[in-house]
């Protein structure tokens, strides 16, 4: 494989054979292949295209870059789940312990946020002691003893991934459909489990801004996870408005143990219950979709998915006994005139939360665990004249009170009540 003839062909909208791409993998891997070449390629992949077939096999490339794990033994069937990421997303916190409950193994590697998009890790390193960089040792022990554990991706999981991603990030290559499928899936793979559950997001908090084009990448996720002999499934779900009532690292921690405990906003739960209740069924557990939804709630409302959450907690070192940040200054976000709620705008309200220091604008910046948006009113509620909108939490009240306008602009306020949005649009897969 020469990799200037490599490129070209890519170039001119050829195909790869099979044991080309493996070979350039390998180099991207192993550092032989210099940063210009690379970025020319993915270039050439963005406007060319990959492929199902170049796509499945850039995945699994990508997969054996680094370690693959395996879970003989455990006595339960593994699975896991990616969201492609929104605002106020942090179902992963209690869809790990209810999945758990019912009696699977989840081993799940997460990230962390860049601008909009919340990290299920920096949401984790909210809670005092908790540590997300354990070893794959650690990472197996607990698993098999608690069910899941989730953690940070480790050196020698993908490798290629990270220096691609590096790349694709600096030559404006990410957003192309095979590429991602590949990230995703590389590390996914690598992880181990079986049974693969995507929540794909669609709306202006998402990634992918209308459903056809979430449509068309759950399934590329799809066809490439079948192609590597993986059970999957996708649901195409809701994020043109924020999910749940937070948006800010322990803001989501908390609201994450209220629907643990059996409460909490009817969307954050309704959400975990159905991809629990997939993911369970998927993976064999149940024989219909209604007895796993119906399982899923009883771990919410029983204390079972709670228990989970506490063993794993304290695996991962977590100190419980501790209190979750809070920010220095809360300031309320007044509605301009009495009304319904009938759009809140979940891209105004990520802007707001980034600016309040919640994210990050680049991976090198740290949030503030405790900054963010909190008492957010859903679509449906209705609020009156001078009532809060929602709680904008911040290290300064300056900082929070410049963003006051901006937060109350993301509301669109009417005099009837409207229909109450579905939140998955649809589901693909077996």
């Amino acid at each position: 494989m020469v990799p200037q003839w490599f490129i070209e062909e890519k170039r001119d909208g050829r195909e790869h054979a099979e044991a080309d791409l493996r070979e350039w993998v390998r180099g991207v891997a192993d550092g032989s292949l210099p940063d210009y070449q690379v970025a020319a390629w993915l270039m050439a992949a963005y406007l060319r295209g990959l492929s199902e077939a170049e796509t499945a096999t850039l995945t699994d490339a990508m997969m054996r870059s680094g370690r693959c794990l395996t879970w003989e033994g455990l006595g339960r069937p593994t699975a896991d789940k990616h969201s492609t990421g929104g605002v106020g997303d942090k179902i992963s916190l209690p869809l790990a312990p209810v999945c758990a409950a019912l009696g699977l193994a989840v081993p799940m590697v997460s990230g962390r946020g860049l601008g909009l998009t919340g990290g299920t890790l920096d949401k984790l390193e909210s809670i005092p002691g908790f540590n997300v960089r354990l070893g794959v040792g650690d990472f197996r022990r607990i698993v098999g003893e608690v069910g899941c554990c989730l953690i940070g991706q480790t050196d020698d999981l993908a490798p290629a991934d990270r220096r691609l991603y590096a790349l694709r990030d600096v030559t404006a290559t990410v957003p192309s459909v095979p590429l991602i499928v590949a990230s995703i899936m590389s590390k996914k793979l690598a992880e181990g489990a079986g049974t693969l559950l995507f929540d794909v997001k669609f709306g202006s908090g998402a990634f992918m801004g209308s459903l056809a084009e979430a449509r068309v990448l759950a399934e590329a996720l799809i066809a490439t996870g079948r192609r590597l002999g993986r059970r999957c499934r996708a649901l195409l779900t809701d994020m043109d408005q924020p999910l749940g009532r937070t948006v800010g690292n322990a803001l989501e921690v908390r609201e994450a143990l209220e629907v643990l405990a059996g409460g909490g906003p009817w969307d954050v739960r309704a959400l975990t219950v159905e991809e629990a209740a997939h993911l369970a069924q998927a993976a064999g557990l149940f024989g219909d979709l209604a007895a796993a939804r119906a399982a899923a709630e009883r771990a919410l409302d029983g204390g079972e998915a709670m228990e989970c959450f506490r063993a794993m907690a304290q695996a991962q070192g977590a100190r419980l006994g501790e209190p979750l940040p809070e920010a220095r200054a809360r300031v309320a976000v007044p509605a301009p005139r009495a009304g319904w709620v009938a759009h809140v705008d979940a891209k105004a309200i990520g802007r707001v939360a980034l600016e309040l220091g919640a994210g990050r604008r680049a991976a090198e910046e740290t949030p503030d665990p405790a900054a963010g948006v909190d008492a957010l009113l859903q679509q449906g509620e209705r609020v009156e004249a001078g009532a809060p909108l929602c709680v904008l939490c911040a290290g300064s009240g300056e900082r929070a009170a410049a963003l006051v306008r901006t937060a109350a602009a993301a509301f669109r306020l009417e005099q009837a009540p409207p229909p109450r949005r579905a939140l998955v649009a649809g589901t693909l897969g077996a």
